[in-house]
């Protein structure tokens, strides 16, 4: 253009040329209609569609909202929970009390996005008398739209209430400029964000699932024909309890015209269907629909936030998560290199604190520190995954686990983390369907039935491994080695829960499978062989448990040596099984010099004690053990005063170790009580045997056949037998 002003329009198009500085404004408008603000219809009313028939379990919290209005303005609220919880709910009932009763003006705004949040509160200035010339130039940025807004909230002649909902997103709140508060109001955010460092000043409400009788009620506000509520319960307690899933199973349920379903037909599909995809066709009651109505969509928000914001090991932690159960998960889980496949193990501090900060999970407190993530949640997440992530995830979680249990259980006092993750192995088996990984976690769950187990936790450990063999045989088969296994553990927990006859036909079927299969040899075999001959010697059939043990001897001396732990284990069992004129000729060999060089298996057993602390250790489990069964040989042969003095020693260390009431402490202060009473001690021997009743009731029931069987020898004592 060579220095001229020589620019040509074209239709309706403009050129706009200076030789100086030149400002324009242009406001544009197209359509037949008068243009408008570009704002909600209303910020009068809030924007969330019908409200709930009742709402449930929230009287204590609105009552503490209405007595902080009433008090003073100038208050700050926010209700935060997780995705679904009901704060927008509680946010509109408050909303509606105070409009209604309190002569107060209500203003809604969603703050879920940026634009959103701008446009509803520029509308609020408008509502409060803003002019069209100010509003105009807030929009276009020629003045603070924040400092407008507030301005005239400052200025309202009349009190107000002002909602910001949905604002799961501070920062925008934060960077504008939005978030104050005035004496001329109170200001209540719902939001997913939990840290209080987002909201100084502010009083902060948690939202969370409903008691069971509330949730129960919801569903029968909403379906009353369609069910009890002993039914509502039970599929309230199936949903986790959480108002969003009870909303829409209830309107669901409330809307079946041709084929109307009863609760109990809607909790049978909860099994057959996917329950996250039932629940959603519950929002077709609803208008309009939303993702935030939707469970299978409503914390895909977050997830989107997440990547948007840098944080996807946040996303990888929850569809990690999603692996186990929604029960308290003990964090120390999670603070494992083995987490590395799943994210980064150094992320996993970020990641965590994320979805705490979401409120998609929450930490909970019960002697160990854990984390717990609603069942809803999970299951939405899970239905997301694809298959080649399924996999690495579903292996990552069996590591995990797999690092959290000993890799040798051991005899000892309660370990409360274990109890812990006994639902989170039995959600993994459950949840996976590749047989490679089931089997690697169906060993787990196995391993930690054991040590439940031998933490004397005898019902734990018996429905953990009953519950993982149920899970995991349909994909495996019931002659797969890791169902065999399990289900052999599960006879040696009948045992212990004094259900013998269960537990002999439970140890026999599976150990003539494993013979049949792996040969009589194997290591397994022989472990169930070793369970039951346990229990044939306690229903009174003394010749074939001692076939038995001797067999399961003689198998773990050739497959694992003659001073493995295991080998000197069962050898240590003859001590118990031999008759006193067996015992006799046992000692009669040591004394003549022959007892270490016979081949017998029952040859050497008077210095299994010595032998056991050469190879183990004087304080390892097997030895005590040894020690604590040749007391009891001593006390058959009747050399009371060397039977009294080994078992107090005993009784001493297992006391020490594992505590009064553990189930071994217990067996030798009762044999203690028997020598106290041979050696002429019957007051002594009486007071002893009685505090083991009173133990064996508090701890396995006065039933059991170890409490009878010392109440007997009780009786005797004191008719002096």
């Amino acid at each position: 253009m060579g220095g001229g002003m020589d620019g040509r329009a074209h239709e309706s198009g403009r050129i706009y040329q200076t030789t100086g500085d030149q400002h324009i404004t242009e406001y544009h408008h197209h359509g037949d209609t008068p243009p408008g603000p570009g704002g909600p219809d209303s910020v009068r009313r809030p924007a969330v569609g019908r409200g709930p028939v009742v709402l449930r379990d929230r009287t204590e919290v609105l009552e503490r909202l209405r007595e902080g209005v009433a008090e003073s303005e100038g208050r700050l609220y926010v209700l935060h929970g997780m995705g679904g919880s009901g704060k927008t709910a509680v946010a509109h009932a408050f909303f509606q009390s105070v409009v209604r009763d309190d002569e107060r003006i209500g203003l809604w705004v969603n703050a879920a996005d940026r634009a959103s949040l701008r446009a509803g509160m520029l509308a609020v200035a408008a509502d409060r008398g803003a002019g069209d010339g100010e509003l105009l130039a807030a929009r276009n940025g020629l003045r603070p739209a924040a400092d407008l807004v507030w301005g005239y909230l400052e200025r309202s002649a009349e009190p107000w209430l002002l909602v910001l909902d949905n604002a799961d997103d501070p920062e925008i709140l934060r960077d504008g400029g939005w978030l104050r508060t005035s004496p001329r109001g109170t200001v209540l955010v719902t939001s997913r964000r939990a840290a209080p460092r987002w909201w100084p000043g502010a009083q902060l409400q948690h939202i969370g699932v409903l008691p069971r009788e509330d949730a129960a009620r919801v569903l029968c506000d909403l379906a009353p024909h369609s069910g009890s509520m002993a039914e509502a319960g039970e599929i309230a307690d199936r949903l986790g309890r959480l108002p969003l899933a009870l909303v829409l199973a209830g309107g669901f349920l409330s809307h079946q015209v041709l084929d109307p379903w009863t609760m109990e037909l809607y909790g049978r599909h909860l099994d057959t269907e996917h329950g996250v995809r039932l629940l959603d066709r519950g929002a077709e009651t609803l208008a309009p629909q939303e993702p935030r109505q939707l469970v299978g969509r409503t914390w895909q928000l977050t997830l989107d936030a997440f990547a948007a914001h840098g944080l996807p090991e946040a996303a990888s932690l929850l569809r990690l998560l999603s692996r186990f159960a929604p029960e308290p998960l003990p964090l120390p889980l999670l603070n494992s290199e083995r987490i590395s496949a799943a994210l980064p193990r150094e992320r996993c501090e970020t990641a965590l604190r994320a979805l705490l900060d979401q409120s998609l999970t929450e930490l909970v407190d019960l002697g160990v520190r854990c984390a717990q993530t609603h069942g809803i949640l999970l299951d939405s997440v899970a239905a997301a995954i694809g298959p080649e992530d399924l996999r690495v995830l579903n292996e990552t979680a069996v590591l995990l686990l797999d690092a959290a249990i000993p890799q040798v259980p051991d005899l000892g006092p309660e370990e409360p983390m274990l109890r812990l993750i006994a639902p989170h192995a039995l959600a993994l088996i459950r949840r996976t369907t590749d047989p490679e990984t089931a089997a690697d976690a169906l060993r787990v769950a196995t391993r930690l039935s054991v040590a439940l187990h031998r933490q004397g936790d005898y019902l734990s450990g018996w429905e953990t491994v009953r519950t993982a063999a149920a899970y995991a045989e349909p994909l495996l088969g019931d002659e797969h080695r890791a169902v065999l296994a399990a289900h052999s553990r599960v006879g040696r927990s009948l045992f212990r829960l004094g259900r013998y006859e269960e537990a002999e036909q439970q140890l026999s079927r599976v150990h003539t499978t494993q013979q049949e299969l792996f040969g009589s040899g194997d290591e397994d075999a022989l472990d169930t062989a070793h369970g039951l001959q346990l229990v044939l010697a306690n229903l009174g059939r003394r010749e074939e448990s001692l076939i038995l043990l001797r067999s399961v001897v003689a198998g773990r001396r050739a497959l694992f040596g003659p001073r493995h732990a295991l080998t000197l284990r069962s050898r240590s069992s003859l001590l118990t099984r031999l008759t006193a004129d067996e015992l006799a000729i046992e000692q009669s060999a040591v004394e003549q010099g022959a007892g270490e060089q016979a081949t017998s298996d029952d040859s050497g057993l008077f210095s299994l004690p010595a032998d056991c602390a050469q190879a183990l250790g004087p304080e390892h489990t097997v030895t005590l053990g040894a020690r604590h069964n040749h007391a009891w040989a001593l006390f058959l042969l009747g050399r009371h005063e060397e039977a009294d003095t080994a078992i107090r020693e005993v009784h001493g260390s297992y006391v020490r170790r594992f505590g009064p009431d553990f189930p071994l402490t217990l067996a030798a202060q009762q044999l203690h009580a028997r020598t106290r009473y041979a050696l002429g001690r019957p007051d002594a021997a009486t007071a002893l045997l009685a505090d083991v009743v009173a133990r064996r009731a508090q701890g396995l029931g006065p039933a059991h056949p170890f409490t009878e069987a010392s109440r007997e020898l009780l009786a005797r004592f004191e008719a002096g037998e």
